[in-house]
């Protein structure tokens, strides 16, 4: 296997991430609370935005997923701000010799309308990361009423990202 400090070439990574609705639980998405009557279920804030982008970049730069390295079964985990995972993952490219390019994040929701939140998000998503809120695409569309997603039972993020070694 190549060690990512011996590749001279970008990598792209491809994450996605679903958590269904609950009553009493705030919804946060990209970073930011959104004012919604429900949140999602998840061990953790269940960002899938933010879980969705850690999945793209820890898979850029081969270094497994989300489950791999916060166990969704660890007490320490419970209720994490997702925030925290993503600077986490971040930090663990840097120290494997890779730098983030550009994030683009879809959200995948019937509701709530993501286009108000979106450059709260980029700024958001950015600070985390370490890069400019230029070089991260927040962008969202409906299911059409299809599946869980298209009935209102959940959110779900498609995210890719595109990573180059630092030295």
């Amino acid at each position: 296997m190549t060690m990512p400090s011996e590749s001279r070439y970008p990598r792209a990574g491809i994450g996605y991430d679903v958590h269904r609705f609950v009553l009493g639980r705030r919804l946060v998405l990209g970073g930011v609370e959104i004012d919604h009557d429900q949140g999602l279920d998840g061990h953790s804030d269940a960002d899938v935005v933010l879980h969705a982008i850690t999945d793209a970049m820890l898979g850029a730069a081969a270094l497994g997923d989300i489950g791999t390295h916060f166990p969704p079964g660890e007490p320490e985990w419970r209720d994490a701000d997702s925030g925290d995972l993503l600077r986490h993952a971040a930090m663990l490219l840097r120290k494997h010799g890779w730098r983030v390019v550009n994030i683009d994040a879809t959200v995948i929701a019937e509701a709530p309308k993501v286009l108000p939140h979106a450059a709260a998000m980029r700024r958001a998503i950015a600070a985390c990361v370490g890069i400019r809120p230029d070089e991260v695409s927040v962008k969202a569309t409906t299911n059409e009423g299809m599946g869980f997603v298209g009935r209102g039972e959940g959110i779900a993020t498609l995210a890719t990202t595109m990573i180059v070694p630092t030295g």
